[in-house]
């Protein structure tokens, strides 16, 4: 697309890098896990470019080659040796049903355990806890629930389910037992979605435990 300039990839760059940073030093990319991306320009008659973060990098170092160019199909837009992550699929499949502007995945404990203790349910409910209202959700009490997709090898065969379970309200979906994607419209916003689900689920999961050790 002709729209992207110099300019706005390496603005997307950065950002990709600040974010990676923050979130590396919260360990939430062991070893080489997670991926990060950033839609640059708008999207098109349904075609869009995003910056992704490169297959099997050590995100707690910078490097040259952390990031590279995506077209809505995943592909690479510009001549480069490096590799999307292997799950910019579901990142395509996310910007195309929501059209939103970054989309962050990372791998922690908790936000595992709670979508394997809830994955037969196919979603962690979670009520009356305040981080709701980081979703824009501000009812009395509010009661969400967070999407739980099957995990596979097989990328490809993630997506249909991604697209079925997709919550427009929800900014966010679990790989069962594997780790979140969230969004939002902005860097910014994608970053709050993931602080506030990633609460949320360590209280879901330590709640549990309470809940256990009272009876």
């Amino acid at each position: 697309m002709s729209n992207i300039t110099l300019e706005m990839k390496q603005e997307a760059y950065q950002t990709l890098r600040v974010i990676k940073e923050t979130f590396a030093a919260r360990h939430w990319f062991p070893g080489t896990s997670g991926n990060l991306s950033v839609r640059v320009g708008d999207i098109l008659d349904g075609q869009f470019q995003f910056a992704i973060t490169a297959s099997g990098k050590d995100k707690s170092v910078h490097t040259p080659e952390d990031y590279l160019l995506v077209d809505e199909a995943g592909v690479p837009t510009e001549q480069t040796g490096l590799k999307p992550s292997a799950e910019t699929l579901i990142h395509c499949e996310i910007y195309k049903q929501t059209g939103c502007g970054a989309i962050f995945h990372v791998h922690t404990v908790f936000n595992s355990l709670v979508s394997e203790r809830y994955g037969d349910l196919g979603t962690v409910p979670i009520q009356g806890v305040e981080l709701i209202k980081a979703f824009n959700i501000w009812e009395e009490n509010a009661r969400i629930e967070v999407p739980i997709v099957p995990n596979f090898a097989h990328i490809p065969s993630i997506v249909p389910h991604v697209s079925e379970k997709l919550n427009p309200t929800i900014p966010g979906i679990l790989l069962r037992n594997h780790g979140i994607y969230a969004w939002g419209a902005n860097s910014f916003e994608a970053k709050r979605h993931l602080e506030a689900f990633e609460f949320l689920f360590e209280y879901v999961y330590r709640m549990e435990l309470l809940k256990a050790t009272s009876l």
